[in-house]
């Protein structure tokens, strides 16, 4: 007899084994009819599986982050439903749950086109108007084995010989057709409703390159239709701010095959690279950083001493040279420990901070690369911290406040703070990792700052606060991060001599800001969708000339401009103001600067910005200060 404690701590008695649903309609039509599933003494199940101990039970509806995400599962099974019933000879792989939908694997012998895409997705909506029922079915792995086999499903089989002999298996029937999944899923059709397929690409089996390669379709779903426009909305609206067509347009960069997942920077495209690289340079000067420079390639074995190696040499370029290996840096922390390992350190000169703006390269597969976001060549704003045990806790204060000055700088105000901890593969002992946590946990503590910790995705030398911006379309760039390292600086044999003349291991701390330039100039550009602020824009002022008889006022104006440190241009063709007024607008240049006789007769300018703003007729010092305030406004995130 069964006793039921639901989230309110009211209970219920049941005579008989109970389902999920059966303790919904206990309680009203209402929840009965939108149950999806059950959350049982912490574990979620399906709303007719039976229930015959005492437990503690929340119903999941759509409502709920839970929901939601069954919801994407059950849609990636009538993927599966509505393909098996179009292309009979498919074989259906894996279909789970990703950010925001859900994508099926699947094998046949045609390349699905999108005519194919949307043919599936007038099926499912078809599959859907029919509210039938799901059925789950707990069967041993003899019985599923035997189920797929009459389907000749082949990857079904191969995932099923995976499962230990002793372990159930979950069928869930569509009808005609099976599938396999932990599940839970929806119990009926009807709730399934806001959906869309978005694309078909490549995918190989169990993501292995030696495997064959398979079909994904990508979908997304949401708990309502009002819940998926506006997601599609967002699709749009990130097309039109995709940073890469941007970038083409305002001739920023370009990538291409012969270096892939390389940058080439064009000059309007490197200035902001080098206002971004000034700036943080400025900010690290006053917080008493000193800056290095390393080698790019360094020889394998500093490598295995800091345990890079054996962690990530897939990832590395390698080359050598007279017989011996050198592997280009895919991060700069072992060398900035031999700059350290320079002479004899005292606790006196602790901490000592050294920045590199180091070229990193790291062998990311090729599917990967995206534009600014992926790419194989970065640079990092990279800093590492020599300090004491007990200055780690300062150190980190004193990093979180320069991290929101800068992020403020650029106008991110919602930062996401995760705290990563120790992963299963790691270096170090359990109270080294102890003391890391315990100091970066403390740090965030005293900053009565929001955080959430992130268990098992530390670095393999130490945990981190990540730090992450969240965007005008909500999306979330993880960026900044610091890290407690106490294992490589003993890897390396650095140390100091502490206040008793013994030599002591310094802890490492390992911090980034921006965490790389290209890869956060992308997050900009998709941000000000181009419309870069004055203090960022790669040319903050245009001269624009109305006649012939203007042109050398404008020359001359541009020059007295660029000589004063702005970074100006002139615009002398003999085209039509208008034309040339809406094409520097399009290349989203601030401010644009008009002379015409009158202008010209009187030394003054009529100024209007990017935004078609008229800001007037104003003396050459006058819009010199009205320049200069602007560029010092770093925060105004939509200039105007």
């Amino acid at each position: 007899m069964p006793i039921i404690t639901l989230p309110d701590g009211s209970q219920k008695c049941f005579k008989n084994p109970v389902t999920v649903a059966d303790i919904a309609a206990s309680i009203g039509p209402g929840l009965a009819d939108a149950a999806i599933a059950g959350e049982v003494n912490g574990n979620l199940i399906d709303t007719a599986l039976p229930i015959d101990f005492d437990a503690d039970i929340k119903i999941i509806t759509a409502k709920d982050s839970e929901g939601i995400h069954i919801i994407r599962h059950s849609f990636a099974h009538l993927v599966g439903h509505a393909v098996k019933q179009l292309y009979p000879t498919a074989k259906m792989a894996i279909g789970p749950v990703i950010e925001n939908g859900f994508y099926y694997d699947i094998a046949y012998e045609k390349s699905l086109l999108p005519d194919d895409l949307s043919k599936i997705e007038t099926r499912i909506k078809e599959l859907i108007k029919q509210n039938y029922e799901v059925r789950v079915e707990v069967v041993s792995k003899e019985i599923a084995r035997k189920t797929f086999e009459e389907r000749e499903e082949t990857y079904k089989l191969q995932i099923i010989d995976e499962i230990p002999e002793n372990e159930t298996i979950k069928l869930y029937r569509h009808q005609e057709y099976v599938d396999m999944c932990r599940g839970p899923h929806v119990p009926n059709t009807r709730h399934l409703r806001a959906f869309s397929l978005m694309k078909v690409s490549g995918a190989y089996w169990r993501g292995n390159s030696e495997n064959e390669m398979l079909q994904r379709i990508y979908g997304t779903a949401w708990s309502n239709s009002k819940e998926l426009k506006k997601y599609i909305n967002k699709l749009e609206e990130a097309e039109k701010r995709d940073h890469r067509k941007i970038g083409k347009k305002l001739d920023l960069f370009h990538t291409q095959e012969e270096a892939p997942g390389m940058i080439f920077w064009h000059p309007k495209g490197w200035s902001i690279y080098q206002v971004l690289e000034q700036y943080i340079r400025g900010i690290l000067l006053v917080n008493d950083y000193q800056e290095i420079k390393t080698p790019q390639a360094v020889d394998r074995s500093l490598w295995e001493k800091s345990g890079h190696w054996e962690k990530f040499k897939e990832d590395m370029f390698t080359t050598t040279s007279e017989n011996r290996e050198y592997a280009i840096k895919p991060m700069n922390c072992p060398c900035h420990v031999q700059v350290f390992n320079q002479g004899l350190k005292s606790y006196r000169d602790l901490p000592i901070r050294l920045s590199e703006f180091g070229s990193c390269h790291r062998n990311e597969p090729s599917g990967a690369l995206h534009g600014l976001m992926r790419v194989r060549n970065f640079v990092q704003d990279d800093a590492h911290i020599f300090c004491t045990e007990e200055q780690i806790q300062e150190e980190v204060s004193i990093f979180i406040d320069l991290i929101f000055e800068v992020y403020k700088s650029f106008g991110f105000n919602s930062i996401i703070i995760k705290l990563s901890t120790r992963p299963d593969k790691r270096v170090g002992s359990d109270d080294i990792w102890d003391k890391s946590e315990k100091a970066l946990e403390d740090a965030l503590n005293m900053k009565n700052l929001d955080w959430d910790f992130l268990p098992g995705e530390g670095a393999f030398y130490g945990p981190k606060i990540e730090f992450s911006l969240k965007d005008c379309l909500e999306r979330v760039w993880q960026c900044g991060t610091i890290q407690v390292d106490f294992s490589m600086p003993a890897r390396l044999g650095a140390s100091y001599i502490d206040d008793k003349s013994q030599r002591k291991e310094p802890v490492m701390l390992h911090r980034a800001i921006l965490g790389s330039f290209e890869r956060f100039i992308g997050i900009l550009i998709e941000e000000y969708e181009g419309k870069l602020p004055p203090w960022l824009a790669p040319i903050q002022v245009v001269i624009i000339g109305i006649t012939d008889r203007n042109s050398e006022a404008c020359i001359n104006l541009s020059s007295s401009l660029v000589a004063k440190g702005f970074r100006s241009i002139s615009d002398t063709r003999n085209e039509k103001v208008g034309f040339k007024i809406r094409e520097h607008t399009l290349q989203r240049i601030p401010y644009l600067l008009i002379i015409g006789d009158k202008e010209q007769e009187s030394k003054k300018v009529s100024v209007r910005t990017m935004d078609s703003k008229d800001l007037g007729i104003m003396t050459l010092d006058d819009f010199e200060e009205v320049l200069k305030a602007s560029i010092l406004q770093k925060a105004t995130k939509r200039f105007a």
